[in-house]
């Protein structure tokens, strides 16, 4: 009798996947693929683009999977370099423009929450400039500091934290209308 292993652990998959082993490999990309393409998905609005580099992505997640160290999970450790990939795309299409600092408010009118359906917060998302854009979701979405958004996008910290209020003002103007309509 033959017993089919039913689940495999992530660090288990993880640990085949470091000595070259197709099927966890798959296994990783199965599990990870959506939401990765998912964060992709943030950053290009080009659906077709997006999948390009969540592919892109991978191959260098399985090329330099042995620097995983198994502290914190693989997820966190595949997005990190999926948002690094997104945002060497949105470079080298040179569509990323960052304003020079104005010295703002970091203040933004507070809204009463209302509940968006993810698809219409996506699209006015997209609408943002794609600077203010990849600040915004870089912090807000995974967490980076101003100080590693600095760092990533070759950018002061001030004007990580200039981008981040003017994309927050930008998506509360084309929030507003909508707003209206649910009231």
């Amino acid at each position: 009798m033959k017993i089919i292993q039913l689940f495999n652990s992530e660090e288990a998959l993880v640990k085949r996947a470091v000595k070259h082993d197709a099927a966890a490999e798959r296994q990783l990309f199965d599990r990870l693929s959506p939401k990765m393409l998912s964060v992709c998905r943030y950053y290009i609005s080009d659906l077709h683009y997006a999948e390009d580099v969540m592919i892109t992505a991978f191959a260098k997640i399985f090329e330099n999977i042995e620097r995983y160290r198994f502290e914190g999970s693989f997820e966190g450790w595949a997005r990190r370099i999926v948002v690094r990939e997104s945002i060497d795309f949105l470079r080298s299409r040179k569509k990323m423009y960052f304003a020079e600092i104005e010295e703002a408010e970091n203040k933004v009118t507070e809204t009463t929450e209302l509940e968006f359906d993810p698809e219409t917060l996506q699209l006015m998302i997209d609408k943002l400039p794609d600077g203010y854009k990849t600040v915004l979701l870089m912090f807000a979405v995974d967490g980076f500091s101003h100080k590693e958004i600095a760092e990533m996008l070759s950018i002061s910290e001030s004007t990580s934290k200039s981008q981040l209020f003017k994309a927050r003002r930008m998506l509360q103007e084309l929030l507003n209308p909508q707003i209206a309509k649910l009231r």
